[in-house]
């Protein structure tokens, strides 16, 4: 397993990080233990979670993911060996996290550090990320910014004020955002800088081969500021596997499961995964971990936050750390990505 720093702070994570939204869903209290002893013992000291884990989001089901993790420091003592990164929603109307609409508030987020503290039987969180923005911008699939300011918007400045206070109590090291644009990214940055408020050391977005959008704004952004990429979604929710190329679908996939997620389903993306999976098999390479192997090098991404409902999956996405894309791979990846670029943005 390789290592980076987490931006310019004293953590080191791993080149791959154990994703876990699924727990608590799709995965069991006993399974989600079990892929956390598999992953510690191959190296991988990255944990990303969330309080609105495991999705699809439902009041029933809210913080089952946290509470798992926290079962697993219990039982085995190991809280030290992890960094822990988990996230505070933004503006949601999901109101089961705070008895109201979610903000990006002082008092929404203190009570939110407090609630997951709780759950994951643990005294701070490495990394605390917010999970989406505040103000009206174009996040979760929509590539185009329409201009939309709301009066109630909460400041950055606000935001960060909240999470120094937050250090200084000892409940959080580092702050991370999520799901942002350019400009969310950089006026963080400046306004931690001139304020003197927590700096922003990650960006959580989606990046995989059927969207590539990281690279058109923020890729420089997260080089120059080093602010790295956590990406998630790095197989497109499955599609870039292999595992739906045929109908029926596999029963137990995630896509046959769940309707509503189909951000990479489109006919469009289901036609330009099958190119980039038949790249895979033209080179005798497993589709899954060339799409994994191709993120983890990319020089912006600090880590590449990887999802498995199984023990086998989860193997084979930790292993693609050691595979190395020739020069050929690399070519025939980059005709696909000229030929259609990002077709589920």
């Amino acid at each position: 397993m390789k290592y980076k720093k987490l931006g310019t702070s004293e953590l080191s994570v791993s080149e791959i990080c154990l994703g876990t939204m699924t727990w608590g869903e799709q995965n069991s209290e006993a399974e989600a233990h079990a892929q956390m002893d598999y992953a510690l013992a191959q190296g991988v000291n990255f944990f990303d979670t969330a309080e609105l884990y495991p999705v699809p989001p439902k009041p029933e089901t809210q913080g089952l993911t946290e509470a798992y993790i926290g079962t697993w420091f219990k039982r085995t003592g190991r809280r030290e060996d992890v960094v822990l990164a988990t996230k505070v929603v933004g503006r949601s109307d999901m109101a089961w996290f705070r008895g109201e609409q979610a903000r990006l508030s002082e008092r929404h987020i203190f009570e939110a550090v407090d609630s997951s503290l709780k759950k994951l039987q643990t005294d701070y969180i490495d990394l605390y990320q917010l999970h989406w923005p505040d103000r009206q911008t174009n996040t979760f699939g929509k590539l185009g910014y329409e201009h939309q300011v709301q009066e109630d918007e909460i400041a950055l400045e606000t935001t960060l004020a909240a999470c120094k206070a937050l250090v200084a109590a000892g409940k959080i090291r580092e702050i991370g955002v999520s799901n942002e644009t350019p400009w969310g990214l950089t006026e963080y940055l400046r306004l931690s800088a001139q304020l003197d408020l927590p700096r922003v050391q990650s960006i959580q977005n989606p990046y995989n081969l059927l969207n590539r959008t990281f690279e058109i704004g923020l890729a420089e952004v997260a080089c120059r500021s080093n602010a790295g990429l956590l990406a998630y979604s790095p197989l497109a929710m499955g599609m870039l596997s292999g595992k739906y190329a045929t109908k029926p679908w596999p029963p137990e996939a995630r896509l046959s499961i769940y309707k509503r997620f189909s951000r990479y389903s489109s006919p469009i993306g289901q036609a330009t995964a099958q190119r980039y999976v038949d790249v895979a098999l033209h080179h005798g390479l497993d589709p899954s971990q060339m799409a994994l192997a191709w993120i983890n090098r990319q020089p912006f991404v600090t880590s590449n936050i990887i999802g498995a409902t199984n023990l086998t999956q989860l193997k084979a996405n930790i292993d693609s750390v050691d595979l190395q894309l020739s020069d050929d791979v690399i070519r025939d990846i980059q005709a696909i990505h000229d030929s259609q670029s990002n077709p589920c943005p």
